[in-house]
């Protein structure tokens, strides 16, 4: 499958030119694919597997073996010691075949069961795979989102001195009592703790980027284009009930088809029923078939004869067979209760998905209007301010308004991509543009 296809040369050609530019998201993603300890231990298991069904195949051929012996006597049967000598030793070497003719349909049922446990574990490596790309998305994404409150704690920051240095100059010139002043103080210390604090999250942020790209530094991050994200934006943000539920219907169509966990589960319910099977082929005989001969190689030189001997085994222990059929049709049923499940579980999370992806689209244009609405109305306070018509705290307040409308916008924005590297992992689709394709057919 394309997505579990990783070739050495793009690993290579991502870390020759990582410094030399700011590293892009994709060039995260396979770096996170590349570091990922979890992925390959998934793909070992598909080996294993695959190495089980080679190993299966193998038991349905004939079986071959070799054989040596060498023997003396030592005494006779009345207890005489026996002279060593050249007529009482005899060698040889033997040959066989066997072939089993018949167990009752088991090997076919085991050959399936291997198979559908192969798949299940490429299945795994699938969900590994794009659990993976999440992640990679995620880590990336906080990376930005702190950095641009860092930005936003900045320049709060820079708001608080002005707001000091002027609170200082009327307070030696008694026009501010020293009550206004102290506030101002106290509005810029607080507002560098919140810029020493975005500094940590930052940090944090950069260290678990880092550690799941497997590198030393961290360079700097490609910026994300909103632009490119504006028209599906809108049309997600003005979406109805029935829009939204044709969003539904045409992501449903193309995940659960493919979701890992629907395709493990019922994977799982097809190994249960052949389980059940198998357990069945217990109360049929089996029958083996071998043919041996030989070589005398000291005295009596010569071959030795042939000899094909057929055997059956015909179980005589229902009452264990039975018990132990019973207990795979409990598994079973079991694992179509686990298939049922996994249908629920997928059809909620990709309902929360849309609905989550169609309400921060209308979170991004409302947070857009509201810090157009607080920059307009801070410009005006701090005019005020510098007026000497207003004090620290009317102007800490309009502050204030403009950073947390500036952290909700941008909070906003990286849900909503974050949401589509949600879906892409639950629909598996193979990039965010063929999600967008599906979206705006549904709801132009």
């Amino acid at each position: 499958m394309k997505a579990l296809t990783f070739l050495a040369g793009i690993v290579v050609s991502v870390n020759v030119g990582l410094f030399a530019q700011t590293l892009s998201l994709e060039q995260a993603r396979e770096l996170a694919l590349s570091n990922s300890r979890s992925l390959a231990r998934y793909n070992l298991a598909v080996q294993d597997n695959l190495l089980n069904e080679r190993i299966q195949r193998y038991q349905d051929i004939p079986s071959f073996s070799l054989s040596a012996s060498a023997s003396t006597d030592l005494w006779t049967s009345d207890g005489i010691p026996q002279d060593l000598t050249r007529d009482s030793l005899r060698a040889g070497v033997g040959f066989s075949v066997s072939q089993r003719l018949w167990n009752g349909g088991k090997s076919a049922i085991l050959r399936a069961i291997n198979s559908l446990g192969t798949e299940m574990s490429r299945q795994d490596a699938l969900a590994e795979y794009y659990a993976v790309l999440n992640s990679a998305d995620t880590h990336y994404y906080a990376v930005l989102e702190t950095a641009a409150a860092l930005e936003a704690a900045e320049s709060s920051l820079e708001t608080a001195v002005l707001s000091l240095a002027m609170a200082e100059v009327r307070h030696i010139s008694g026009m501010v009592s020293e009550a206004v002043y102290l506030q101002a103080l106290a509005e810029m210390a607080g507002r560098e703790t919140s810029r020493n604090q975005s500094r940590r999250d930052l940090a944090l942020a950069r260290l678990r980027l880092r550690e799941l790209l497997g590198l030393d530094v961290i360079p700097s991050l490609q910026p994300v284009d909103f632009d490119s994200q504006e028209d599906l934006i809108l049309l997600l943000s003005v979406a109805d009930e029935s829009g939204i539920d044709r969003l539904f219907e045409a992501l449903w169509k193309q995940t659960h088809s493919r979701n890992p966990s629907m395709v493990r589960a019922a994977l799982g319910s097809q190994r249960a029923e052949r389980n059940v099977s198998l357990g069945s082929r217990d109360y049929s005989p089996t029958l083996n078939a071998s043919l041996s001969t030989g070589l005398n190689l000291y005295n009596n030189l010569g071959p030795q004869g042939g000899r094909l001997s057929l055997s059956a085994n015909i179980p005589i222990n229902f009452w264990e067979t039975a018990s132990n059929v019973e207990r795979r049709r409990i598994a079973r049923d079991q694992a179509a209760l686990d298939y049922r499940s996994a249908l629920n579980s997928l059809d909620i999370e990709l309902h929360t998905l849309v609905l989550d992806l169609v309400s921060q689209a209308g979170q991004i244009l409302s947070s857009r209007r509201a810090l157009d609405y607080a920059l307009k109305h801070f410009e005006h306070v701090l005019e005020l301010y510098r007026l000497s018509r207003n004090t620290p705290s009317e102007l800490s307040d309009a502050e204030t308004l403009v950073r947390n409308n500036r952290n909700q916008l941008n909070r906003s924005q990286y849900a909503f991509l974050t949401g589509l590297s949600r879906i892409r992992s639950v629909g598996v689709f193979e990039s965010d543009e063929e999600i967008i394709r599906l979206i705006s057919s549904v709801l132009e």
